[in-house]
């Protein structure tokens, strides 16, 4: 076989270990070391010492010299090289400190209230308490970037509420799964940060053009769910003064005040100090940090065991992250030198596509990858593979990430490995039925479909921030 067929049968043997169930992470770096001994296999360069035995060279000096020699591949030092790459990279420094800071978040007790507010101020508008979980869901998912978390809180909270209210089981379903997803998308958006240090594009022009997309998406939903309100009031009745109270205006400003505006100021404080160039975004999620432990203590959520859970769940997903990383690291290392990444781009330039072909092309298989895929290992594993073409085709990285992390929020509302599906159906209600929730966040996944069409027929959505910050 040649090295080029070798990369290629690489390729394949690690998607038929991912659907095995292999532990990604380890799978990667045990391929790559594997298929990287091949690589660098240099019998000469490694058993080199030999040469300098004599004949009074014992058995165990022979035995040993033949270990260190076996050991002697260059594919050992690419694996330590790679790790140290990782570790020190200031782009993911600020992974552990945002999710530190939406884990404390997700304990501080905020989102109850937030809520009960938001419940009680839309009042009057259709749909009011779908309106009003939306909301919360966007905020919460934007503080803490963990979809399972956002969706599992809010499936607690407000979906017992909306089907005491009389909300269609299916609309109610849709709207937690589809707000839950938002934080992958809303900087600051953990996964831009894990897209900046695959792809090496700018995390804080990524942040400005995720902005304008994140809410636009927001839009669509809220207008989907207050326009079937309105079309279909059976589905959202209007609430009722014992469901919903009535409060004087003082004390819903009070509300408001104690209970949206905290979260909201410390979105916009971390956000706006990265996108005005007044911290870089790791001292802007140490900020973050700071602040998600004032709210808990502000609000009497800390102790002792919940800062003892968040540093645990902290560390343990860093870890996931950066180990992918190293694996993704060695392994596209050694696939490049086989020389896979030159017979994929052949074979995709063979295709004679245009640039927007070659987007929907990779926007189709982003999303066929995102039924049995996390979108870390999607980001760290296969993203890379796509990102070499983009200079062939003219497309901007910025634009391809915002792209890729719209893309992203299908794989989490796609039947049938919709994950958002399974996380609410893990807390709901026995009568809430798992087809009902696939059903529920179809029109949503049409509406992210919306968004993408926009943004490839007015690219601006991506660019205007960007540029009207940074420039060109």
């Amino acid at each position: 076989m040649t090295d080029p067929q070798v990369a290629l049968m690489m390729l394949a043997l690690f998607i038929v270990f991912v659907f095995l169930g292999f532990p990604i992470a380890f799978t990667l770096m045990a391929m790559g070391i594997g298929f990287g001994y091949y690589a660098y296999f240099d019998a000469r360069r490694m058993w080199r010492d030999f040469d300098r035995l004599d004949e009074t060279a014992t058995t165990w000096d022979s035995w040993t010299t033949w270990i260190d020699g076996f050991l002697n591949n260059r594919i050992f030092d690419l694996f330590v090289n790679q790790t140290y790459t990782v570790m020190s990279n200031e782009v993911l420094t600020a992974v552990p400190l945002f999710l530190f800071m939406g884990y404390i978040v997700e304990r501080a007790n905020i989102v109850d209230k937030l809520f009960s507010t938001l419940n009680i101020a839309s009042k009057n508008v259709p749909g009011s308490m779908g309106v009003a979980a939306l909301i919360t869901c966007a905020l919460f998912a934007t503080a803490t970037g963990i979809v399972g978390a956002v969706v599992t809180l809010m499936g607690l909270l407000a979906l017992p509420q909306m089907l005491k209210a009389r909300y269609n089981p299916s609309f109610a379903s849709g709207i937690i799964c589809a707000g839950g997803t938002l934080g992958i998308l809303i900087p600051p958006s953990i996964m831009l940060i894990v897209y900046a240090a695959a792809s090496g594009v700018s995390i804080v022009r990524l942040y400005a053009a995720a902005l304008l997309p994140g809410l636009t998406l927001v839009g669509l939903y809220l207008v989907y769910v207050i326009g079937r309100s309105i079309l279909q009031p059976s589905s959202a009745p209007r609430p009722s003064d014992d469901e919903v109270p009535d409060v004087p205006v003082g004390q819903l400003l009070l509300m408001i005040l104690t209970s949206f505006m905290p979260l909201a100021f410390l979105i916009l404080a971390v956000l706006g100090s990265i996108l005005f160039g007044l911290a870089t975004p790791t001292e802007a999620a140490s900020i973050g940090a700071l602040g998600g432990i004032f709210l808990a203590v502000v609000y009497r959520a800390m102790t002792w065991q919940r800062l003892r859970e968040s540093v645990y769940l902290t560390v343990r997903t860093t870890a996931m992250v950066c180990w992918l990383f190293v694996g993704s690291y060695t392994f596209s290392a050694v696939f490049s030198y086989l020389g896979g990444e030159h017979i994929i781009s052949e074979f995709v330039q063979s295709l004679n596509l245009t640039p927007l072909m070659f987007l929907i092309l990779a926007q189709l298989i982003i999303f066929l990858l995102g039924w049995p895929l996390e979108w870390s290992e999607i980001i760290i594993i296969f993203v890379p593979i796509f990102l070499p073409l983009l200079a062939i085709f003219e497309v901007d990285p910025l634009f391809f990430g915002i792209l890729v992390a719209l893309n992203l929020q299908t794989s989490f509302l796609t039947p049938p490995m919709a994950m958002s599906a399974y996380y609410l159906k893990g807390i709901a209600p026995p009568e809430v039925r798992l087809t009902q929730i696939f059903s529920g966040v179809m029109p949503f996944l049409f509406c992210v479909i919306v968004s993408m069409v926009l943004m490839y027929i007015f690219p601006q959505i991506v660019f205007h921030l960007p540029e009207l910050f940074y420039g060109r």
